[in-house]
């Protein structure tokens, strides 16, 4: 053998032995404690919860050329539309009929055509009306059809038509107008030209059908904080009913207690000393009541949420899964949030859970404050979900979703960021137990939830929405409240009605009424109602028969009919109410969930009310009835600017219908009472002020399914609670080195804004 082979055969050698030693030293070796890990639920939709999903920007302007080119009218862009003109009001996906959707997801049936609805306003047309139209086939359709009458029973007067950006800026420059004939009682009361006050609308806008007139409440606006909280006490009726803007008038002039016929008759009051004036200096950006700017330094950081190793929960178009559960999710720009196909391990629990209403309604001796009902999915819940601040609305590692919308434009808009799905580690067991007899033992797990998060501003109040899905099987819904209060000028016995939270501020009382629909379909689609509740009988002692025991037993009922299962407002209702399958899990026990109420409503508006029937879902804390497609929402837009010959009226919906075996609906209603105090400034605060309801199993299971969680925690005394092999907490410590390289700090909510008039403000 030469020197040469040898060499060669001698690295050869050195290189098998080195490949040998690499192997050996990587064998068996745990995986990085940060490195991602699979999720380990099997993505299995194959796109199926598409036919939910909100449309894209792309197929709104395919409907709007389309409607365009088809309609053989002549269509003014809605940001520019006079009320004399016809134009595109909005666009929004038209979901088709549940038995379509579950014949494609679960029967093997064709995928229903995409279809969109578009809200047309016909005001240049002899007989000016609102339309609705379904277009299809999406993404290019070739068809429209008029839906109205057949959703509405008629056409849509056009004076129920809401209020608009562009009818809100011709409203601004009419009072504009009249504020001119009053400087020097502007200048005396208010070191204002009028230039500068912040108007605030309030609805509804008159007294009986037809009417559109509409209390507009004057504050001072300071850059850089809320005006809600600084009125100067005038308020203007302004009548806009008229298709031609040249014809609106203002009606009526409030100021401190005193109603006149003209801003001119107020300034003549001022000239001639008849007017009791309260002088009220502008204020100072840094002395302005309600500034939100810090007062104090940055101090140390508080607690970072993060996952070590990747998000365990996977968004897929508009579908996430999450340890079992799989949620389609969507955003109506009207009503706001919407989720569909709601299931836990591979089993439907929902059809449907979607945010219908949010009522405001308020009480004041100003005419604006004592007049005014929000309806806010009028003015526009999803529209006005805006950017979500990242590390303070949601983690910041969240994911953060963009959502679009055609609304009052023929271009799609984008809010970018404004929906955000993450885990959340609650910093309680979800459950735990020490055993100290028979056996010494520890078993627990974190209450871990997943959550789908948007929070929609409307104007002065940002109300958070969450939907919370549990490992146990429960789904949490819950709003809480904040944003700064509403306010009327504090004058004669105002605080009848609110606290003094300023030097002329009265922070008026409210209540906030909330209306959810939630189709139920426990183990299939046909449910009966089920009520459980405690009471106590007197029986004599088996054991000692000369005494007695007062003794709690179930009772049980199965009702039948509607009018059984619609319970009023801030009545007693069965502590357990379920939806029941007729299919019994292993203990013979109804397959079920249970829906738990938290809530503390106000007073509902007087069924003698002339505008109570568009309100109706508020007479009841919780409404079952038979599911059907006619009746897909419990209020609509148009029921803001006519309560008193309503759209749709929920009350309709109870007529007393078997209940029994059927596919049923739940209609939920929450909400508070709020009496505005000096703690509410600058903002309300969440604390306190959430709501809700549970959807939660009820024998549905065999055990509590969170048993197989592998998040789960055990150990014995025989055992080293410290080893990593018998304690997964024990685990923990290298993944302290795991915190995320995160992203830079950036902010795009205001792009989409401007500077105009707040008149749209609730």
């Amino acid at each position: 053998m030469n020197m040469k082979t040898l060499l060669i055969l001698l690295v050869l050698a050195l290189a098998t032995i080195f490949a040998l030693v690499c192997v050996l030293l990587t064998r068996g070796r745990a995986p990085s404690a940060c490195q991602h890990q699979p999720l380990g639920q099997e993505d299995t939709d194959d796109g199926q919860s598409l036919v939910f999903a909100d449309l894209s920007p792309e197929e709104m302007a395919q409907v709007v050329r389309y409607l365009r080119g088809n309609l053989g009218v002549q269509l003014v862009d809605a940001s520019r539309a006079k009320p004399s003109d016809n134009c595109i009001a909005s666009v929004d996906v038209q979901i088709p009929a549940k038995a379509e959707v579950l014949r494609f997801l679960d029967g093997g049936g064709a995928r229903p055509p995409r279809e969109a609805l578009a809200v047309l306003y016909f005001g240049n047309q002899p007989d000016p009306n609102v339309t609705e139209y379904v277009v299809g086939p999406l993404p290019r359709p070739v068809y429209h059809r008029d839906v109205t009458v057949q959703k509405y029973g008629g056409k849509v007067p056009y004076h129920r038509r809401p209020v608009t950006g562009k009818e809100y800026v011709d409203i601004n420059a009419l009072i504009q107008r009249e504020l001119r004939k009053a400087p020097r009682f502007l200048a005396a009361c208010c070191e204002s030209d009028g230039t500068d006050l912040a108007i605030l609308t309030t609805a509804p806008r008159g007294f009986k059908s037809g009417d559109r007139e509409t209390w507009f409440v004057l504050f001072h606006s300071v850059a850089g904080t809320g005006y809600y909280l600084s009125p100067v006490g005038l308020e203007v009726l302004v009548d806009h009913r008229d298709l031609h803007v040249s014809r609106w008038q203002l009606r009526k002039v409030f100021y401190n207690g005193r109603y006149f016929a003209s801003t001119g008759d107020l300034e003549d009051a001022f000239v001639d000393n008849l007017l009791d004036m309260v002088r009220i200096r502008k204020p100072l950006a840094e002395a302005v009541l309600g500034s939100m700017r810090p007062q104090h330094p940055p101090g140390s950081p508080g607690p970072l949420q993060y996952e070590p190793q990747g998000p365990r929960y996977s968004v897929r178009d508009n579908r996430v899964t999450f340890q079992g559960w799989s949620i389609a999710f969507g955003m109506n720009p009207n009503s706001g949030p919407r989720l569909f196909d709601i299931r836990f391990r591979g089993e439907r629990i929902v059809y449907e859970l979607s945010l219908q209403e949010a009522l405001a309604l308020y009480g004041s001796n100003c005419p604006g404050g004592m007049s005014t009902r929000y309806f806010d999915g009028s003015f526009g819940i999803g529209r006005f979900a805006y950017e979500l601040v990242r590390g303070l609305d949601c983690p910041y590692t969240a994911t953060y979703v963009d959502r679009h919308y055609l609304a009052e434009s023929e271009t799609p808009k984008t809010n970018q960021n404004s929906l955000c799905i993450f885990e959340h580690d609650a910093g309680l067991p979800l459950r735990r137990h020490f055993s100290d007899s028979q056996s010494f033992y520890y078993g627990g797990l974190r209450k871990n939830t997943l959550v789908i998060r948007t929070v929609s501003t409307l104007i002065n109040y940002d109300y958070i929405w969450d939907f919370m899905f549990h490992g146990s099987g429960a789904v949490e819904v819950r709003v809480h409240a904040t944003g700064y209060i509403s306010s009327s000028f504090l004058h004669g016995q105002g605080t009848n009605y609110g606290n003094r939270v300023g030097p002329h501020t009265l922070g008026t009382m409210h209540l906030h009424h909330i209306h959810y629909k939630v189709d139920l379909d426990v183990d299939g689609q046909l449910n009966s109602l089920e009520t459980q509740d405690m009471e106590y009988e007197l029986v004599k002692d088996p054991w000692s028969m000369q005494n007695t025991i007062e003794r709690p037993y179930l009772r049980r009922e199965r009702l039948e009919r509607e009018d059984e299962a619609a319970f009023p407002l801030n009545t007693p209702m069965p502590r357990y109410l379920s939806f029941a399958s007729s299919k019994p899990n292993k203990w013979g026990h109804p397959r079920s969930y249970r829906i738990q109420i938290i809530s503390f409503a106000g007073e509902h508006l007087p069924t003698s009310s002339s505008m109570e029937r568009s309100i109706s879902w508020g007479r009841y804390q919780l409404a079952i009835t038979r599911r059907k497609e006619e009746e897909p929402t419990s209020t609509s837009v148009y029921n803001q600017n006519d309560p008193w010959t309503p759209t749709v009226i929920f009350a309709d919906f109870v007529d007393n219908e078997t209940i029994t075996n059927e596919d049923l609906v739940a209609w939920i209603s929450v909400g508070f009472l709020h009496v505005p105090h000096a703690e509410d400034v600058p903002n309300t605060v969440t604390v306190g002020n959430g709501v809700g309801f549970f959807l939660r199993p009820y024998n549905y299971f065999d055990e509590d399914p969170s048993v197989d969680s592998p998040d789960s925690v055990y150990f014995s005394s025989e055992q080293d609670a410290g080893a990593c092999g018998a304690n997964p907490l024990a685990c923990l410590s290298p993944t302290a080195a795991c915190a995320p390289h995160l992203s830079p700090f950036r902010y795009g909510g205001f792009l989409n804004l401007s500077l105009a008039p707040p008149l749209g403000g609730l």
